[in-house]
């Protein structure tokens, strides 16, 4: 452990702030990566923040061979991984010793702020207060994967929600290990939290899965994920006799989602009904998926792409979310998981765009009924009569002039700063 290290300083000293995340947002474009580069900058412009950099982990098609480089000014890329996705242990173990603590020695942050811990594994929580207890270290919260081993969605591998953790419901899920490999998972990861100074979720629903699960309440708090500080856009303009009938879906398509939920609403649906409804789906990286979920997803959208209901307008960069969502009356998410709270769902506040989300989680706390309207979970026939419903320009004129202005990235920035001052 360095002994003489510049971030054993002054309490009063401006915070030097090294902001981890899972990934660059120019090379993955996740709701925790652009979250946590959105922070970064907020931090860089903040004249209480001395300085600010940004080591995210980082795919480059050579394996985690460990490298840490720089991408741009105070941004590095690290080629780590995950070796274990049960335990959540780094892959490449040498650079967690070597690089990422030459990095630490050569910036001197006396903050250490992480954006999820997947692609890095748990083990830089405990490197960085064995490197120097002083340094201030900050989790953000974007998931349930330190919970739950089925990909940190807490959905039991039958497609049932899953609540609340425990060993033996676990094993079921995974026969393949044993109770006594749960109980290791959850007392390695617990271990490694434990060094954490302070918590954040972006949601109360979180933030109480996670209290539940062994975080001390008072060291978790919840704090918004900032947003873009711009006008709301004006409504799409109807020609005369034109309802609200224009949805989006705008996203990842993956078997979370539920995009699928929503097309067999639509199919669902009388044709007379669907006629009047149209859903445009901005969506990226189905070719990714399981071959089975996207021959799934082709033959309940081909029919109703032919009958001119759904518009596939395919992915988009951050850039162009603002153009998008300007031709569209209702944005839609069908999630058949818990979620957080979802950069779509921010986003669509942003742009005075009300919603229609699953009636769970963290959509049903992030969508009040002065800001939306919720379908039943997993449930097309819930979903088709909302849907049907919501054309209505009354319904969407009430709840359009019911949403507020989210927390802009600067104001996040600030209530993460004073997480940040010691007593």
């Amino acid at each position: 452990m360095s002994t003489n290290h510049p971030a054993a300083m002054a309490e009063q000293q401006k915070p030097r702030i090294l902001v981890m995340s899972h990934r660059h947002p120019d090379f993955s474009l996740g709701g925790g990566e652009i979250a946590a580069y959105n922070l970064f900058k907020a931090y860089r412009a903040n004249a209480d923040v001395e300085d600010a950099w940004f080591l995210a982990s980082a795919d480059r098609g050579r394996g985690a061979n460990g490298a840490i480089t720089p991408r741009r000014e105070n941004e590095y890329l690290w080629e780590q991984g995950i070796g274990d996705w049960t335990m959540l242990k780094a892959a490449h173990r040498r650079s967690l010793v070597k690089g990422f603590i030459d990095l630490l020695r050569a910036l001197r942050p006396n903050v250490v702020h992480a954006h999820h811990y997947a692609h890095l594994g748990v083990e830089f929580l405990r490197l960085v207060k064995e490197f120097d207890p002083s340094i201030r270290l900050v989790l953000t919260l974007h998931e349930y994967m330190a919970i739950c081993n089925n990909q940190g969605q807490m959905i039991k591998t039958n497609g049932r929600l899953c609540s609340r953790e425990s060993y033996d419901d676990c094993r079921l899920c995974f026969p393949q290990y044993s109770v006594q490999d749960f109980w290791r998972r959850k007392h390695f990861i617990q271990g490694h939290f434990a060094y954490v100074d302070q918590f954040v979720s972006p949601s109360e629903f979180l933030r109480q899965r996670y209290i539940a699960w062994g975080i001390p309440a008072d060291r978790i708090v919840v704090i918004e994920n900032g947003q873009d500080d711009v006008e709301p856009l004006p409504p799409r303009p109807l020609a005369e006799g034109e309802t609200r009938n224009r949805f989006g879906y705008f996203g990842q398509i993956n078997p979370f989602k539920g995009l699928d939920v929503l097309l067999r609403a639509l199919t669902q649906m009388r044709k007379s009904e669907r006629k009047r409804v149209v859903l445009e789906v901005h969506g990226a990286n189905l070719e990714t998926q399981s071959g089975e979920f996207r021959d799934k997803i082709k033959e309940l959208v081909d029919p109703l792409i032919k009958e001119g209901v759904v518009v596939w307008m395919g992915s988009y960069q951050p850039n162009e979310v603002s153009r998008r969502m300007a031709g569209v009356d209702w944005v839609v998410m069908p999630s058949v998981w818990w979620e957080n709270s979802p950069m779509v769902i921010q986003e669509s506040l942003v742009h005075g765009r009300p919603l229609i989300v699953s009636d769970i989680g963290g959509m049903d706390e992030k969508v009040t009924e002065v800001t939306g309207l919720k379908a039943q979970v997993a449930n097309p026939t819930s979903w088709a009569e909302v849907l049907a419903n919501a054309t209505d320009v009354e319904t969407y004129e009430k709840l359009r002039g019911g949403i507020s202005k989210p927390l802009s990235h600067a104001a996040s920035a600030r209530e993460h700063i004073e997480l940040m001052r010691v007593d």
